[in-house]
């Protein structure tokens, strides 16, 4: 009989593909390996651990992340499982993968601009809509906590834009 040791490395990139297609409830176009919220996957004696962390410490939709890899791990035999929560470092935009960027502007979200160690407002924002830059700040808060609300001065759309944390 094979030891999960023995396998493990061959399941590893089966798992991973398994947790990309876990959707972001928030942005659905948006996966958590897309985000970069999965930070490891290992085999641990005779089951599997999963490093996972959340966008924020109080994001509303850790448990059901939490929730749906427990499901989709045990639902596809990769049990048992036990998820541990890396709060340090903490989440950050420059986890997300340039794909991920990409699906967020044809969603119609300004993907963020810069990286985290600048994460005050970027100089120019991009319409996800027309690509222009003659963009205004309306609100530092937009649908949710991550976004800020701005108005494109050319084509007059407001749209989200995802705040580089």
């Amino acid at each position: 009989m094979q030891r999960l040791v023995d396998i493990a490395p061959a399941q590893i990139p089966q798992i991973w593909s398994l947790l990309s297609q876990i959707p972001d409830p928030e942005v659905p176009v948006l996966t958590i390996t897309d985000l970069g919220m999965v930070r490891s996957v290992k085999a641990q004696g005779e089951g599997w651990v999963i490093g996972f962390t959340p966008t924020y410490s109080g994001c509303p939709a850790t448990e059901h992340l939490l929730g749906a890899i427990r499901d989709a791990m045990t639902a596809n035999g990769f049990t048992p499982v036990h998820i541990v929560l890396q709060l340090e470092p903490a989440w950050t935009t420059d986890w997300m993968t340039a794909a991920a960027r990409e699906r967020l502007r044809a969603y119609g979200i300004s993907p963020p601009v810069g990286h985290s160690c600048h994460a005050h407002a970027p100089a120019e924002v991009s319409c996800p809509r027309c690509a222009s830059t003659d963009t205004s700040l309306i609100s530092e808060f937009g649908s949710t906590a991550c976004k800020a609300l701005y108005r494109c001065n050319s084509c007059r759309e407001p749209f989200d834009y995802f705040k580089c944390i």
